[in-house]
C-alpha cells in the first residue's frame, strides 16, 4: 500500500516542483512570442514604408522630367507641327506609327472621346514619362532586394536622378525604343534577382518566373538591340553555372524564358528574320545541347572540372556559331551582316569601305565612352563608392568560384579557415555582380549602351554601401566585427551620402526647373507647311533618313526611305538614295531616284557642306570610298580611290545647269533646304 503513496507522492513531488519551472518557462516563451509579433510588425511596417517612398520617388522622377521637358520647348504653347519636329531623327518615324494608329477610322471615335481630357501626343509622352516612374521603381526594388533595406533603394534613386545627364535621355529623346525598352529591362532583373533568393517557394517562384516572361518579352517587343543585350545576360548566367554560384534549374529556366520571348516577338514582328538569326537563340540553344551531352560537369577535383570547364566553353562556342551559320544559310538571312562588319571594323580586325559599318563607326554614340563620364558620376559620389563595392565583391566572387571548383564548398557555405573572415556569396549578388561587370566593358566600348550600365551602378553601388556583406566581411577581415558596428556602418553612411546629395545638388535642381526655353526651327517649319499645302498627298518624297521621319510624321507623305536600319533592302535603297551627296552625274541620280518613284527629292545643305564630323566621317566623305572616290579637301587618300567624272551632285544642281534641269526642277528653297521636282520623262 505503500509504494503506491510514494509512487503518487513522488507524482505530486514532481508535479510540485515542475509547476514552478513551468511557470519560469511560461515568460520566456511569452516574450519569444511578443518579439516574433513585434519583428513581424516592424517588417510590415518597413515594407509599407518601403513600398510607399518607392512609388512616390518614381512619381517624382516622373513629374520632374516631364517638367524640364516642358520647360526646354514650352511644348503646350507651341504649334502642333513643332511639337512633331522637335521629335528628331529616328524619333520622328516611331512616333508617326502612333500618330497614323489614333487616326485609323477603327479607333477613331474613341480617340475623339478621350481627345477632351488628354490631346493624344501628351496621352504618348506622359506614357513615356510615366514607364520612368517605374524604372526607377524597378531600381530601388533591386537595391533593395540586394541589401536588405529600402534604404538602398533611396539612395539609388537618388543617384539616378541626380547623375540623370549618364543615366537617361529621355527628356529630349521621347519616342526613342530604348526609353520604351530599358524600364522593362529593369523589372526583368528585379524579377531575377527575386528569383535568384534561395528558399523561396513554389508559388512564388512560378509567379516570378511569369513576371521575368513579361518583363523579357516587352524589352524585347520595344528595342532592336534586345538581342545583343540578352545575349550579354545569357553570358552572364553562363559564366555564374559554370562557377557553381547559381542554381542550375533556375538558369535552365531563364534561358527557355529567353528564347521563348524572342521567338513570340519574332511572330509578332511578321516573322522578323533578324531575331531567328540572331546569336542568343544558336548560344542558348548551345548550352542546353552541351549541357545534356556533357554530364558531370560539375563533379570531381579542381584540376578536373577545370579541365572540363574548357572543354564545355569551347564546344558551346564552337557550337553556336555553327548553328547561328545553318540558321543564316537556310533562311538566308543577312539583316544584321553590318553590325558584325562595325564589330569588326571597331575591334581592329581590318578596315572596312562599308558605308553602313561606317555610319556607325563615325557616330559618335557608338564610339568610346568618354572619360569626362567618370568625373560627372563622381561628382555625386557615385563611380567612388561603386569602385569601393566592385573590387570587394569581385575578390569574394573570385574565392567562391575557387572553392567550389575545388569542390570543398558551395556558393553559399562559408568559405576560409577562420571564422573571424568567413567568406559568402549570395546567388542575387553573384548575378548582379556579374551583369555590372559585362555591361560595364560594353558601355566602355559603345557610348549609346552606357544607360544600361550607369543605372545599374545606381543600383550596385548603393547595395554595397547598405550591405550587410559588404561591411561584414571588411569588418570581421580586420577584426573590428560586431553587428552593432555593421548596422551603424550600413545606416549612417547612405544617410550621410544622401544629405551630401542633396546639399549639393537640391540648389542645381531647383535652377534646371526654373530656366525656360522655346522650340525654335523656323526652316524645317517652313519646309513641312509647304510641303503639306503644295505637294499632293500620294507623293513620294526623298532625302537623308533623318529628315524623311519628319516628312512622314508632320504631313504623311510617302517615303523612299526612313531609319529603320535593321533590313538589308532598307539599307541598300538608303545608300542609294544618299548617292545625291556624292559625286554621281544627273542622269545616274535621276534613274535612280526614278527607280524608288520618287516625285520630290530634298536636299540639306547641313549634309552637303558637313563640318560636323572630321574629314573621313563626313556623310559625303563616306559615300565617296564607298564609290571608290578620292575625298574632298586637305589629306591623304588611299592608294586605289580616283577622282570622280562628275562634281557633286548636292552642290551643282544648284547652278541649274541644262544637263540638271532637264531632269529637276527647284520647287521650294531656304536657308536650310532645296526641294526639287523630278521631271516626268516618257
Amino acid at each position: 500500500m505503500t509504494a503506491p503513496r510514494q509512487r503518487k507522492g513522488v507524482r505530486l513531488a514532481d508535479a510540485a516542483d515542475e509547476q514552478p519551472a513551468q511557470q519560469e518557462d511560461a515568460k520566456p516563451r511569452a516574450e519569444i512570442r511578443a518579439a516574433h509579433t513585434g519583428g513581424k510588425l516592424w517588417n510590415i511596417l518597413s515594407l509599407t514604408v518601403g513600398g510607399i517612398v518607392a512609388v512616390c520617388l518614381g512619381l517624382l522622377t516622373s513629374v520632374y522630367i516631364a517638367t524640364l521637358h516642358e520647360n526646354d520647348l514650352w511644348f503646350s504653347n507651341i504649334k502642333e507641327v513643332e511639337r512633331e519636329i522637335s521629335f528628331r531623327t529616328e524619333c520622328g518615324l516611331y512616333y508617326s506609327y502612333y500618330k497614323q494608329m489614333i487616326q485609323a477610322a477603327s479607333i477613331q471615335q474613341g480617340i475623339v472621346i478621350c481627345k477632351q481630357y488628354l490631346e493624344p501626343v501628351y496621352f504618348y509622352i506622359y506614357t513615356l514619362f510615366g514607364l520612368q516612374a517605374v524604372y526607377v521603381i524597378a531600381l530601388y526594388v533591386t537595391s533593395w532586394l540586394l541589401s536588405g533595406t529600402w534604404l538602398s533603394g533611396l539612395l539609388a534613386a537618388f543617384w539616378y536622378i541626380t547623375n540623370r545627364v549618364d543615366t537617361t535621355r529621355v527628356e529630349f529623346t521621347i519616342p526613342l525604343r530604348e526609353n520604351w525598352a530599358l524600364p522593362f529591362f529593369a523589372v526583368q532583373i528585379a524579377a531575377i534577382t527575386y528569383l535568384l533568393r534561395t528558399h523561396l517557394q513554389p508559388a512564388h517562384e512560378k509567379w516570378t518566373l511569369l513576371a521575368v516572361f513579361i518583363a523579357t518579352f516587352f524589352f524585347s517587343l520595344t528595342w532592336q538591340f534586345n538581342q545583343f543585350m540578352m545575349l550579354i545576360q545569357a553570358l552572364v548566367l553562363f559564366i555564374l553555372d559554370c562557377f557553381d554560384l547559381l542554381p542550375t534549374a533556375k538558369v535552365t529556366w531563364l534561358y527557355i524564358i529567353q528564347v521563348s520571348g524572342l521567338l513570340l516577338v519574332c511572330v509578332l514582328q511578321f516573322f522578323n528574320s533578324m531575331i531567328l538569326g540572331s546569336l542568343l537563340i544558336s548560344f542558348n540553344a548551345s548550352v542546353l545541347i552541351a549541357r545534356t551531352i556533357q554530364k558531370n560537369l560539375k563533379k570531381g577535383g579542381l584540376f578536373s572540372r577545370l579541365g572540363k570547364l574548357l572543354l564545355h566553353v569551347l564546344f558551346v562556342s564552337c557550337l553556336t556559331l555553327l548553328i547561328n551559320k545553318l540558321i543564316k544559310k537556310i533562311l538566308n538571312l543577312e539583316s544584321d551582316e553590318h553590325i558584325f562588319k562595325f564589330l569588326k571594323a571597331k575591334f581592329g580586325f581590318g578596315a572596312t569601305r562599308d558605308f553602313d559599318a561606317n555610319l556607325y563607326l563615325c557616330e559618335e554614340a557608338f564610339g568610346l565612352l568618354p572619360l569626362n563620364t567618370f568625373s560627372r558620376l563622381s561628382d555625386t559620389l557615385l563611380f567612388y563608392v561603386y569602385i569601393f563595392v566592385l573590387f570587394p565583391m569581385t575578390v569574394t566572387a573570385a574565392i567562391v568560384a575557387f572553392q567550389n571548383l575545388s569542390g570543398s564548398t558551395k556558393a553559399e557555405k562559408s568559405v576560409g579557415t577562420k571564422e573571424d573572415c568567413t567568406i559568402a556569396l549570395k546567388p542575387g549578388t553573384a548575378y548582379n555582380l556579374i551583369h555590372t561587370v559585362l555591361f560595364g566593358c560594353l558601355a566602355l566600348s559603345t557610348m549609346r549602351m552606357k544607360y544600361l550600365w550607369t543605372s545599374h551602378m545606381c543600383v550596385f553601388a548603393s547595395f554595397g554601401l547598405c550591405s550587410t556583406e559588404v561591411w561584414g566581411l571588411i569588418l570581421k577581415c580586420v577584426r573590428l566585427y560586431t553587428s552593432q558596428r555593421t548596422s551603424v556602418i550600413r545606416y549612417s553612411l547612405p544617410v550621410i551620402t544622401l544629405l551630401y546629395i542633396s546639399y549639393k545638388f537640391w540648389p542645381g535642381i531647383m535652377d534646371e526647373l526654373s530656366e525656360l526655353r522655346e522650340f525654335y526651327d523656323p526652316d524645317t517649319v517652313e519646309l513641312m507647311n509647304w510641303i503639306k499645302s503644295n505637294t499632293p498627298s500620294t507623293a513620294v518624297f526623298a532625302g537623308s533618313m533623318q529628315l524623311l521621319a519628319g516628312v512622314k510624321l508632320c504631313t504623311g507623305r510617302i517615303l523612299t526611305n526612313h531609319p529603320h536600319y535593321e533590313d538589308k533592302n532598307l539599307r541598300e535603297r538608303t545608300k542609294q538614295i544618299y548617292q545625291i551627296y556624292a559625286k554621281r552625274s544627273p542622269e545616274d541620280v535621276y534613274r535612280i531616284l526614278q527607280s524608288f518613284g520618287t516625285d520630290y527629292v530634298i536636299l540639306e545643305d547641313s549634309i552637303c557642306y558637313e563640318r560636323r564630323h572630321s574629314r573621313g566621317c563626313r556623310l559625303r566623305d563616306l559615300l565617296d570610298i564607298a564609290n571608290g572616290h578620292i575625298m574632298d579637301g586637305l589629306g591623304e587618300n588611299e592608294p586605289d580611290l580616283k577622282p570622280s567624272l562628275y562634281p557633286r551632285f548636292c552642290e551643282e544642281i544648284k547652278r541649274n545647269l541644262p544637263s540638271y534641269t532637264v531632269h529637276f526642277t527647284r520647287v521650294f528653297q531656304n536657308k536650310t533646304f532645296h526641294v526639287y521636282r523630278l521631271a516626268k520623262h516618257k
